[in-house]
């Protein structure tokens, strides 16, 4: 959704921005062939000098948009498969917290799959909070921390893409 919203914000700016560029320009050209039919040669040259330097400046605004829009799909597509990564880390931990809070036995086959996937993700915070046992049933304070860290982190990654997507056009 968000990622929809930045690209309906992205299109909807840059459209704006061309329909205000290609009014003034309307504006300048009438003014300019008014004003023309009175100038000299050498006013005229340098009335066309000035419109070909407009030109370009014009075809090189429209370039740096384009790759402004560019560099936007790239940050969203990213954005994607980051959320995809950390939905998945998500998943893993929380069906490590559910296994260990019903008490899941640690010589079953679909325990033990779930344990190896999320090894890595939870070697860090393993036995950073002690984690209090009830009988086979055990409270992974660590685990919950660990899904809130992944989520900060999952924050942190996300701004820094949406900081490369948008150009800052205001101090």
């Amino acid at each position: 959704m968000q990622d929809q919203n930045l690209a309906f914000d992205e299109s909807r700016r840059i459209s704006q921005y061309e329909q205000a560029k290609d009014s003034a320009r309307a504006k300048a050209q009438q003014e300019i062939s008014r004003q023309t039919t009175n100038l000299t040669t050498d006013e005229r040259s340098e009335v066309a000098e000035v419109g070909e330097r407009l030109r370009r400046k014009s075809v090189n605004e429209m370039a740096e948009t384009d790759q402004e829009v560019e560099r936007a799909r790239f940050a969203a597509r990213v954005s994607q498969v980051v959320d995809y990564i950390f939905y998945l880390i998500y998943g893993l931990i929380s069906l490590e917290i559910l296994l260990d809070l019903m008490g899941a036995r640690d010589n079953n086959g679909f325990r033990s799959f779930i344990d190896m996937l999320s090894a890595p993700f939870l070697a860090p915070f393993k036995s950073l909070i002690p984690d209090p046992n009830f009988g086979r049933v055990e409270i992974r304070l660590s685990y919950i921390f660990a899904l809130f860290a992944y989520f900060l982190l999952h924050l942190a990654i996300n701004g820094l893409l949406r900081l490369m997507a948008h150009r800052k056009t205001a101090v």
